[in-house]
């Protein structure tokens, strides 16, 4: 008579075959079950902990079964649990908080990087699994407390870059985990993601700041006061792309530019002259933010740094003055550059040089002829990108640059922003679901395209947080394999008894936003182009 086994018996029954492991696993979807008994036992090694484990293991397998990868999972949370001070502490927790167990095993089957991120640091376990502070997000002002606090008592410049890198690493943490679980919606990721670079970039512009003072002295300033009553002024940190239009990606290169207030005078120290010139300090103080915020170490890195965005790209200088800018946008300042400035917002330093640089680019971005043959300019930009996507074979797979991408939901934007701005003052903002809204109201956009592509473009910003949430590697391209995209599917939130099916609701979607978005794209290009 053939024995019937409780899922407990995995852990508690003695000698069970290889057999009866495989049809007691078989229903909660591992692909491979020896490896999962195996992590099962590795977890529950002491008697006190294997009890205890048996009383929840119905619901830890539940849980991963309802994962993007149950394999994965599990053997992510043996790692884990491992790695903790108190197997029995954590278990217990487990057992008394049920709904922990369902929030861990997603994160632990749906993201390798946020999984190291807990296994390497299992203290931060409590901390961001709190349902209380699952449900908050953080505001700049939130960021900076905190940050604030965890630099209280670090005086040197290597502890303090160690802080840096560590805090981006534990608030990416929580930011991934709430986006994951769906106790955040998509625009507010993009917010608080957008919200701790800033606060990052100012604390990195600050330590530099203070290296450049002992090292060169205090720069002469041109329109501001004394430098050692205002020590951030006379330079301004300019975001670029999606963190200047607060809608930065989980992992992501951060566009900036860096300015200066005035070319002349040199650097004092104890009031007398250090006889550094201005420009020869702007320049070591911009590269000695790009180093702290590019530098990475076992703690990781804070942001990869994109300069090539400014005045004459990889060839120019890293910083430049106020006039330098105005002297290059209004002699060689291209189409693409005004689309690039749409976006333009100062992030760290000398909030009145700040507005002096919007000031200046605004004839530039907004003042100039946007006619067909800007239109033009535009549409071939973007050919140019196209053939670089499609040469890869991935104009179908790259949900950023490729066909019906999220890209060609922001020229549509940025065009119609130089094409009206110059007599709409509204459409003078940032922001593409704002801008998107804004163009419909005003009618620049037939309303049911507006709304066509906002639910796109949110749908595309979800796809990318998913992709990117993965290994934190910056990508934008769909998995090919129907493992994974089944897996990326339940990131996603579809349907999850279903993975076949789920992976095939989402490739339809793909195709549906993509083809809608490229349709809009396409029909604006050939009715402004028309004469």
């Amino acid at each position: 008579m053939q024995v019937q086994h409780a899922t407990t018996d995995l852990l508690l029954a003695q000698e069970l075959t290889e057999q009866e492991v495989k049809t007691l696993l078989k229903p909660f979807g591992f692909r491979e079950p020896e490896k999962a008994d195996i992590n099962l036992q590795s977890i529950s090694k002491e008697p006190r902990n294997r009890i205890l484990f048996s009383e929840i293991l119905e619901d830890v397998l539940t849980a991963f079964s309802e994962s993007p990868d149950p394999d994965m999972g599990l053997n992510n949370f043996e790692r884990f649990i491992q790695s903790t001070f108190s197997k029995t502490e954590l278990l217990l927790t487990l057992q008394q908080v049920p709904l922990t167990i369902y929030h861990a095993a997603f994160i632990f089957g749906g993201s390798p990087f946020l999984s190291d991120i807990l296994i390497r640091n299992p203290e931060y376990f409590y901390w961001v699994f709190d349902l209380s502070l699952l449900k908050k997000s953080k505001t700049k002002a939130d960021f900076r407390k905190d940050l604030r606090n965890a630099l209280r008592y670090i005086k040197t410049k290597e502890g303090q870059l160690g802080v840096l890198r560590a805090f981006k690493r534990k608030e990416i943490l929580r930011i991934g985990v709430r986006d994951l679980i769906k106790t955040a919606k998509v625009q507010e990721t993009l917010k608080e993601t957008s919200n701790l670079a800033d606060i990052l970039i100012e604390k990195a512009h600050e330590i530099s700041e203070k290296i450049c003072r002992q090292k060169y002295g205090g720069p002469a300033l041109g329109q501001n006061s004394d430098p050692h009553q205002h020590p951030l002024a006379g330079f301004t940190i300019i975001a670029l792309g999606k963190l200047g239009s607060r809608e930065l990606n989980f992992s992501s290169d951060i566009d900036l530019i860096y300015l200066y207030d005035c070319r002349e005078g040199e650097t004092t120290q104890n009031n007398k002259a250090a006889g550094v010139h201005n420009t020869v300090y702007y320049e070591q103080l911009a590269k000695e933010i790009t180093t702290i915020l590019n530098h990475t170490s076992e703690e990781g890195y804070v942001y990869r740094v994109d300069l090539r965005l400014r005045p004459e790209g990889e060839m120019g200088m890293i910083t430049l003055p106020l006039e330098g800018y105005r002297r290059y946008y209004e002699k060689r300042g291209a189409t693409w550059e005004r689309m690039v400035l749409l976006r333009a917002r100062p992030v760290s330093g000398d909030q009145c040089l700040g507005r002096a640089f919007l000031e200046l680019i605004r004839p530039f971005v907004f003042e100039k002829s946007c006619a067909k043959t800007e239109v033009l300019d535009i549409k071939a930009f973007k050919e140019k990108i196209d053939a670089m996507v499609e040469v890869r074979g991935q104009l179908h797979l790259d949900v950023k640059r490729g066909y019906g991408g999220i890209r060609e939901i922001e020229f549509i934007v940025q065009t119609l922003q130089l094409k009206h701005g110059k007599a709409d003052l509204r459409l003078r903002k940032s922001g593409t679901i704002q801008l998107l809204k804004c163009l419909k109201e005003t009618g620049w956009i037939d309303p049911k395209i507006a709304k066509s592509l906002i639910k796109s473009y949110l749908f595309l910003r979800n796809v990318e947080n998913k992709l990117q949430m993965l290994k934190d590697h910056q990508t934008h391209l769909l998995p090919t394999k129907s493992t994974e995209i089944e897996a990326l599917a339940l990131r996603l939130g579809y349907e999850k008894n279903a993975r076949t099916k789920s992976s095939k609701q989402f490739q339809s979607d793909v195709q549906i936003q993509t083809t809608s978005v490229h349709e809009a794209y396409e029909g604006l290009f050939i009715h402004l182009s028309t004469p």
